[in-house]
């Protein structure tokens, strides 16, 4: 233990027996490859850096981690198409302009809505917002992607 330093509340920084750098936590369900494993080990470096780890509550894993670089440039493509649906969705939506359409609108549309604001109930959502939020979604998973290539 006295290569492990406690940061800050329970945030620890540990150093690696062989070349001493710092450790990065990739969770409990990782598993390691072995040493000399130079291909999987920059797979490893790929998924840290896009933020993929191998943390989970314990019940059914961490899910689905793409092995390599080709599926997990796939993974970020079906997101990215994900949000681009979410983001034509805001596009083409008419803003409820009583409080009848609001009601009708947040039954029909709650997840939708929830997505963006989590206010919705007690506000109009404005198509604007909704925009936005997916624009900056799609802004995030394309530098991942770049991070990757």
């Amino acid at each position: 233990m006295s290569d492990i330093k406690k940061r800050k509340e329970s945030v620890f920084e540990a150093k690696c027996p062989q070349c001493s750098e710092l450790m990065a936590n990739m969770g409990l369900d990782f598993e390691s490859p072995k040493k000399d494993d130079i291909k999987k080990w920059e797979h490893i470096k790929s998924l840290y850096t896009v933020g993929i780890t191998f943390h989970s509550c314990g019940c059914g894993g961490p899910g689905y981690i793409p092995n390599s670089k080709p599926k997990l440039i796939e993974y970020f493509e079906e997101i990215k198409d994900t949000y681009f649906k979410n983001l034509n969705f805001w596009q083409n939506r008419r803003e409820p302009s009583t409080k009848k359409e609001k009601e009708k609108e947040n039954q029909k549309n709650w997840f939708e809505l929830n997505q963006v604001s989590s206010n919705y109930k007690n506000e109009v959502v404005r198509n604007q917002e909704g925009i936005n939020y997916w624009l900056e979604k799609v802004k995030e998973i394309e530098s991942k992607i770049s991070l990757i290539k």
